[in-house]
């Protein structure tokens, strides 16, 4: 396997729907990974510059979908999936998407912006099922 330039930790952690932190998947981080998976792979970048992973909680939960890009230690915040194409963009340019970049005071629920509406997250296909990832 070759070590990739940049990997992209999209958090997937789930809380219940109108938790007071909210979650990254009631706000559509697994379709957001889903798709920067595609784009990615799509864009051929998949095997020697980008992957994209998830993991658990960022503890940013309300500025979520929340992705950290390493090794820069940089947190895009507020996520959607129209957001995806310019982050790709961004990573094959060697640049960052700053309006997605969060500031100090996200890092603090009480100081923090609003966060993105919340709904039930999508489920991954049962393995077996059939489906295509």
């Amino acid at each position: 396997m070759a070590k990739r330039k940049r990997y992209l930790f999209v958090c997937v952690n789930e809380r219940p729907v109108g938790s007071p932190k909210g979650s990254c998947a009631t706000r559509g981080a697994v379709e957001i990974h889903a798709a920067l998976k595609a784009e990615i792979a799509m864009r051929k970048l998949a095997v020697t510059e980008v992957r994209a992973c998830t993991s658990s909680c960022h503890d940013v939960c309300w500025a979520g979908p929340s992705i950290l890009v390493s090794p820069d230690n940089v947190v895009y915040g507020r996520v959607t999936l129209d957001d995806v194409p310019e982050i790709v963009d961004a990573l094959a340019e060697g640049r960052f998407v700053e309006r997605l970049v969060l500031p100090p005071e996200d890092f603090e629920q009480s100081t923090a912006r609003p966060g993105l509406p919340e709904h039930a997250p999508a489920k991954a296909p049962a393995a077996g099922s059939g489906a295509k990832p």
